[in-house]
């Protein structure tokens, strides 16, 4: 519905105006001198930091700890149940 209504106005302004110039090329040049300032400007080489050697650091790491305490909870809970069983055998032994 809206579209009928401005329809009319905007085929009066498109009679108005006046048309724009075409171009039908476009060229891409650069001065000599804008060269050779391109040229002269030396980009700093960096070494790239990969996201996938930080992932795989990071994997490492985490992966590391979490086995370091995994490895002290299973130890601590082998010489506890092996203290509760010490224990018992001496009392069955003593009855």
């Amino acid at each position: 519905m809206a579209s009928r209504i401005l329809t009319p106005s905007l085929r009066a302004v498109s009679r108005s105006a006046a048309p724009l110039p075409i171009r039908t090329s476009r060229t891409f040049q650069t001065s000599s001198r804008r060269m050779d300032t391109a040229t002269t400007v030396a980009v700093p080489v960096r070494k790239p930091v990969g996201a996938f050697r930080g992932g795989l650091v990071g994997f490492l790491l985490g992966a590391t700890a979490a086995g370091t305490l995994v490895y002290t909870y299973i130890l601590d809970e082998y010489k506890v149940s092996n203290e509760l069983l010490t224990e018992d055998i001496y009392v069955r032994q003593c009855i």
